[in-house]
């Protein structure tokens, strides 16, 4: 079977998009998208997206890590996609119903409005997501915030500095994180400016996290250091976050195709 596919990136974060609303296309099994993913002997992405018909939504939108695992949301993948439908979408995922619109310099996404409650992060057990009474080395006191997908939030003088290659899995396999959990060290520029770099579970460090974002800007706007309005910058670019303080949480930034192409199903393990 030979498989079309989409190579997409927004801000770095790359996606390999297979559009499967309108034929027969292979199951994506863990070692498929696995080897699909793999950047030297597969096609290479962050995530595999399959784009599927939806009875609630315009279509539905399954995210695949770079491990194979499955997962609830990916900010910047949803407006890849954005991109590709190329007008107002409604987009359902594991995380909930999301709304696409193109707008200047790239598309705007409506994520759902963040849970902070600890079991809907979850944590394994009961503790004030606010601000969480745990540390790992230097970076201590998070915040969690469920923004689709769970997230952690460390606000540091210099994220730079983080050793976060060492101490992102650790994180992220900590049992009080049973569904494992995203990582994000940030550092407070102003009340307009964040910047950021998240460890994201099942792929490692990114250019770009869309989700890591949006709950990173929800901590931080919970904890009164930035405005509801403000820039985050990635080590692959900005993305313009704003949320009011409770509902919706609204990303913009850009995205982008890089190339099409085809696969052969059968080159690669079931």
């Amino acid at each position: 079977m030979r498989v079309p596919f989409v190579k997409m990136h927004g801000l770095g974060n790359d996606f390999i998009v297979l559009d499967a609303r309108g034929g027969a296309f292979p199951s994506m099994t863990r070692s498929l998208v696995a080897a699909l993913a793999d950047r030297f002997t597969g096609i290479g992405c962050d995530q595999l997206i399959m784009l599927e018909p939806s009875d609630r939504a315009d279509l539905t939108m399954r995210i695949f890590n770079h491990d194979g695992g499955e997962v609830e949301a990916c900010g910047n993948a949803t407006r890849a996609v954005g991109l590709l439908l190329g007008k107002p979408a409604r987009i359902e995922t594991l995380g909930g119903l999301l709304t696409v619109d193109p707008a200047a310099g790239g598309v705007s996404v409506d994520l759902p409005a963040p849970r902070l409650e600890w079991d809907a992060i979850p944590l394994a057990y009961a503790m004030d997501t606010f601000n969480l009474p745990v540390a790992w080395e230097q970076l201590e006191n998070p915040s969690a915030v469920n923004v689709g997908n769970p997230h952690v939030v460390f606000f540091v003088a210099d994220c730079s500095g983080v050793e976060l290659d060492r101490l992102g899995p650790e994180i992220e396999h900590d049992p009080l994180f049973p569904g494992r959990i995203n990582v994000n060290v940030a550092t407070i520029e102003s009340r307009q400016r964040i910047r950021l770099r998240v460890w994201e579970r099942g792929v490692g460090e990114t250019r770009a996290c869309g989700t890591g974002a949006c709950a990173t800007a929800v901590a931080a706007i919970r904890r009164g250091l930035v405005n509801r309005d403000v820039t985050v910058a990635l080590p692959g670019g900005e993305l313009q976050i704003a949320w009011a303080g409770q509902g919706p949480i609204r990303m913009t930034g850009p995205a982008a195709e890089s190339f099409r192409g085809e696969f052969e199903a059968a080159d690669y393990p079931a």
